[in-house]
């Protein structure tokens, strides 16, 4: 589909060989990469901008010519990374600038390929700001600021996300429900939050056009906020946000310790909620563990439902690499799956990684994925797991009750002991650092607590740690005992 823009972009290719040639790079494009880098992790930077061979202005003409090595970085370039991509050119070239990709391949058969293309780079979309004195139609012209790559198709569904995709989707079918409101989805980096909060528009959006759906970070809104605040116009900032119909607003815990921005948004969240409006929050802990936030706000986060996403397990990461695999039509076999899953057990993020630089390996370099590749990738990327032993909540309670001269059912119990009360929370703290349990798992493994009484122990082991010599000696020798079972 044909859509407007400022700037465009074509593909040629043309034959060379690639050992011979020169990079040559704009001054400005020098300015891009600088851009790119800093809003990039090293890794994707080093993936996909990095391996451009070439950067070619015409300031007449208002065309900049890109020349990468195959067609397949292009195309992940702006599947990927067009909002940053159209960003950057506009800041550093201005608008009217029109994209042209060469895609060069070897010429020792002298065989050249023509690829066509439709793609055009949008016009750069400023974020939403607070209207000022707009007319009520005008209201309805925005950017809902949601990633369309981001949906419940290519969401892989596992035990560790099964409930709040769950709530998810129902919100998406009926948003004017108050059942899940707000809806405060919590884990850490990685986990899935920002891919699911997006696939909810999205599909709000497709299921429910004439709502105003809108997804912000915390930090954006924060922006705005302060905007607003020294251009005196708070109540015109407080006024676009009370006439969203689904407010997504991202990573939370930013707000901390932010007391005005705190007080801007209660007001918005409560005109919101009474009005049957749907908020969708994430945060990278629960409002338990959320300092500095004031305790009315806390109150309403917990009002409608918490859902936590949970670190993947290793068949879910099988799951998200094997879509990975065949969304992006690579030829992987279940030994190199397996193998990258076994190992690759931090984040998300880290899986689409690891499996991008494979694909550019592959490509650029000719050979094929197997285990030893993997194996390589994995550990300049993120490091080797082999060596470390896998460590149970088993291990971790029978080392403990040695460790405190406890018995099982005193560390399960409800006794309010000194020694047991400091052993329990030392497991509970080893447990949360050695495993992928969630805390609510954790809570009911160790006498079938609340995952607010474990994220209070754990708080406060590492608390201590940092202050009692004693504690941190023991702690120290019951984690070597159980990295070397």
């Amino acid at each position: 589909m044909q859509r407007n823009s400022a700037f465009q972009s074509r593909v040629f290719t043309e034959p060379r060989r690639m050992e011979t040639q020169t990079p040559v790079l704009d001054p400005l494009w020098m300015n891009c990469l600088s851009l790119f880098r800093n809003n990039l992790p090293e890794q994707q930077f080093n993936t996909w901008f990095a391996p451009i061979l070439s950067a070619q202005f015409d300031a007449e003409r208002r065309e900049l010519t890109l020349c990468v090595p195959s067609p397949f970085i292009y195309e992940y370039i702006e599947a990927h990374y067009v909002k940053l991509l159209r960003a950057v050119l506009t800041r550093v070239y201005g608008t009217g600038v029109r994209l042209i990709y060469k895609v060069t391949t070897d010429a020792t058969n002298n065989i050249s390929m023509q690829i066509p293309t439709t793609t055009h780079v949008p016009e750069m979309h400023v974020h939403n700001a607070a209207p000022v004195n707009q007319a009520p139609q005008m209201l309805q012209q925005f950017d809902s600021q949601l990633n369309p790559a981001y949906t419940f198709d290519n969401f892989v569904e596992g035990a560790a996300n099964k409930l709040p995709l769950t709530v998810g989707r129902a919100i998406a079918q009926t948003p004017r429900q108050t059942t899940f409101n707000p809806l405060f989805i919590y884990g850490g980096s990685g986990t899935g939050k920002t891919h699911l909060v997006n696939a909810i528009g999205n599909r709000l959006k497709e299921l429910h056009p004439e709502l105003r759906v809108l997804y912000i970070s915390a930090h954006l809104f924060q922006v705005q906020f302060v905007n607003a605040h020294l251009q005196k116009k708070i109540n015109d900032f407080i006024s676009f946000y009370q006439s969203i119909n689904v407010l997504i607003i991202d990573d939370v815990q930013e707000f901390a310790r932010q007391e005005k921005t705190q007080l801007a948004f209660f007001h918005i969240f409560n005109h919101l909620h009474q009005n049957g409006r749907q908020l969708i929050l994430t945060s990278d802990r629960p409002p338990v563990a959320l300092q500095g936030m004031e305790e009315r706000l806390l109150t309403r986060f917990k009002w409608g439902l918490l859902a936590e996403l949970e670190h993947p397990d290793v068949e879910l990461r099988r799951d998200i690499l094997r879509m990975k695999v065949r969304r992006d039509g690579l030829s992987i076999s279940e030994s190199v799956i397996d193998f990258i899953a076994q190992h690759v057990d931090k984040s998300i993020r880290d899986l689409e990684g690891v499996v991008n630089s494979l694909m550019v390996q592959s490509i650029v370099n000719g050979c094929e994925i197997d285990v030893a590749l993997a194996e390589n990738v994995i550990a300049r990327t993120i490091g080797l797991s082999q060596q470390r032993k896998d460590i149970t909540i088993e291990d971790i309670l029978e080392q403990t009750c040695q460790a405190f001269h406890l018995d099982r059912s005193d560390l399960l119990s409800s006794s309010r002991k000194a020694n047991t009360v400091l052993g329990r929370q030392v497991a509970m703290y080893l447990t949360q650092k050695h495993t992928r349990m969630s805390t609510t798992k954790i809570g009911i493994a160790i006498g079938r607590r609340n995952h607010a009484t474990v994220v209070h122990s754990c708080q406060s082991i590492a608390q201590r740690l940092t202050t009692d010599a004693d504690l941190r000696t023991r702690v120290s020798q019951l984690e070597a005992q159980l990295l070397n079972k």
